[in-house]
């Protein structure tokens, strides 16, 4: 399959050099160059934006930490990879020698073959004529297909005849030299040179007729944030050159007006994010943990009023998230805004609210605030600790995978718990519901216009229908319950796709899979997840794992004890649809073994507080 797909990309090679041979000296000929400089490490975003005409931004170097070879070949493929999803590591010294030849070039192209995905390492030399003013790692921008770069000296003018041009800079004076030299449509971009220091992202600026606020893409949505897979198609896109099949990046443009010191502040929230996880959430869950199992030792009285207010804590702990993002506080100020404020919210909820109201209550203002901001663009759920993680390179906007462990089970635990509190007593009527919140919740949040998570569709597509046949209304046998469940996932998903192409959206779904450019591309996007997903495990702390488990087997062990806590027919229908859903989503995303550990603990959340409820029922629907 490898040697097949290595041949279609030579054959797109031929038609594009022909295509390179007529459109190139046009667009040369038109006036129009681009010049990619790399400026030194340390330069700052602020030191960028203060050349006449640049507009500001970042640029993430990679997927998690990468070399400086790794980005710069990043860029020239338009396309990129986990360095664990190579079969190979990338050779000691990739450089370009004196003589245009890049050093290690066989072994880059063997490991790019060897990916699951369409990697072109020198794609876009072999799409543009690109030269370089001198050799060095920077020069590997200019490589073309055959790992051969054009050389000009620092003195060359426009490229030297070439539409594009690569030049390693010594100071931002020459980076004003080349702006004020900008005539017509000439673009100039600059970035940082490689690797960052921290946090996986590098100032950038771009200048040129078209940019005047803050940088951004199609990629990430986010303002003032862009990929090194986008240099390529916006370098194209100036010169009026077709974007190969093999660029899975979006052109740059720009947002708002210029802001340099709000995208450097977006540079240091997303940095922190990676950081605080553990420390901020986890500790801080852990500790919640420990206080309900002194409380449980000190006796039943205190035990279940502080459980209680311990799982509406957890279900709030997200939207404390937000507003941490809202606020971007130092890290013990946001421990301590989730730590207090959490638990402070459960206690309101659970003395104003009786019964099941409360858990409704909860989980719909989480679930509510989340698809509000995915609609909105996204921007609080990018910069919360449990939100995409940004710096790392994965997912830019819309929900990750922490974030789909914890809204199946809320969205789908929620509708449960509304039912139980005021809901119908028809069983027909709440698998309806079932089935139709985790239809609405799923499409909206995979939908590529607002969250973009193919997982999410699937997850609460099926943990609805799960909790629908969990109603009772219809009892088919357990094999035709799958094969609904089943068909269920793979309708949703088709809808998805639909709608997304239909509102003109860009969903992960929509560039992996509906253009992926035929079975092989999907089969290579089912290898990576399935490598990915497997390899999960390995990378989690093996502590929290065993003890996900372990409270998985036991609850699988005992579970007749385990739904009996549930007071509720609607209630517990709700919880076997979140169970449900993270049983899915642990074995559809590509992250399973975060989705088990998180998914465990809300359903533990809402096991607790069923537990909790169950001994003093008051108001309606207890």
């Amino acid at each position: 399959m490898l040697g097949a797909r290595t041949a279609c990309c030579r054959l797109s090679g031929l038609v594009l050099a022909v295509t390179i041979s007529l459109v190139a000296p046009a667009a040369a000929a038109a006036g129009s160059h681009v010049t990619i400089a790399v400026v030194p490490a340390g330069t700052t975003v602020e030191q960028i934006s203060r050349l006449p005409s640049m507009s500001p931004g970042l640029l993430s170097a990679g997927l998690g930490s990468v070399s400086a070879a790794q980005t710069y070949l990043d860029i020239t493929q338009g396309s990129r990879l986990f360095n664990r999803l190579y079969h190979d590591d990338l050779p000691a010294v990739v450089d370009t020698r004196g003589d245009g030849i890049v050093g290690g070039w066989r072994q880059v192209r063997e490991r790019a073959d060897s990916a699951p995905a369409d990697l072109v390492p020198g794609l876009l030399a072999s799409t543009v004529p690109v030269v370089s003013e001198s050799s060095g790692e920077p020069a590997i921008v200019a490589a073309n297909e055959r790992g051969i770069v054009r050389l000009a000296g620092p003195g060359c003018r426009k490229g030297c005849g070439s539409p594009v041009r690569v030049a390693a800079l010594r100071n931002l004076g020459q980076l004003a030299r080349l702006a004020a030299q900008l005539r017509g449509d000439d673009l100039l971009i600059a970035f940082e040179r490689p690797p960052p220091a921290t946090g996986g992202l590098l100032a950038m600026g771009i200048a040129g007729k078209g940019f005047d606020g803050d940088l951004t893409s199609g990629s990430t949505r986010t303002n003032g944030l862009v990929l090194t897979t986008d240099i390529a198609p916006t370098i194209l896109g100036r010169l009026g050159i077709p974007v190969p099949d093999a660029m899975n990046g979006r052109e740059i443009t720009t947002e708002g007006e210029a802001d340099a010191p709000g995208v450097a502040a977006l540079g240091d929230r997303l940095v922190v994010i990676g950081e605080r996880r553990g420390p901020v959430v986890g500790l801080t869950v852990l500790a919640w943990f420990l206080i309900a199992g002194v409380g449980a030792l000190i006796g039943r009285r205190y035990a279940k009023p502080i459980v209680r207010v311990l799982a509406l804590a957890i279900v709030y702990l997200p939207l404390l998230l937000l507003v941490g993002a809202a606020l971007r506080p130092s890290a013990g100020d946001e421990r301590l805004l989730i730590g207090l404020g959490a638990p402070a919210l459960g206690a309101l909820t659970a003395v104003i609210l009786p019964g099941w109201r409360a858990m409704a209550v909860a989980c719909g203002a989480v679930v509510a605030a989340y698809a509000a901001d995915a609609i909105g663009g996204s921007a609080l759920i990018s910069q919360s600790l449990f939100g995409p993680n940004p710096a790392l390179g994965v997912r830019f906007y819309g929900i990750g995978n922490e974030l789909e462990a914890i809204l199946g089970p809320l969205a789908i635990g929620g509708t449960g718990a509304a039912l139980a509190a005021s809901g119908p007593r028809s069983a027909r009527a709440a698998a309806i519901i079932f089935v139709a919140s985790g239809l609405f919740f799923g499409l909206l949040f995979g939908s590529g216009r607002f969250g973009a998570d193919v997982g999410a569709v699937i997850v609460l597509a099926t943990g609805g229908v799960v909790a629908g046949i969990a109603s009772g209304w219809w009892r088919p046998s357990t094999r035709v319950a799958v094969i609904v469940v089943i068909l269920v996932g793979v309708a949703a998903v088709a809808v998805l796709g639909a709608v997304d192409l239909l509102t003109g959206g860009d969903s992960h779904f929509t560039r992996s899979v509906i253009d992926a450019g035929g079975t092989g591309n999907l089969v290579d996007v089912f290898k990576r997840r399935l490598t990915q997903t497997v390899r999960s495990f390995g990378r989690v702390a093996l502590p929290f794992l065993l003890a996900s488990l372990a409270i998985c087997a036991l609850a699988v062990w005992r579970r007749d004890r385990v739904l009996a806590l549930f007071d509720d027919p609607w209630a517990r229908a709700g919880f076997i649809g979140a169970a449900a859903a993270v049983v899915i989503g642990v074995a559809a995303n590509d992250s399973g073994a975060v989705l088990l550990e998180i998914g465990t603990v809300y359903l533990a959340a809402i096991c607790g507080f069923a537990w909790a409820q169950a001994s003093g029922r008051t108001g309606s629907g207890d």
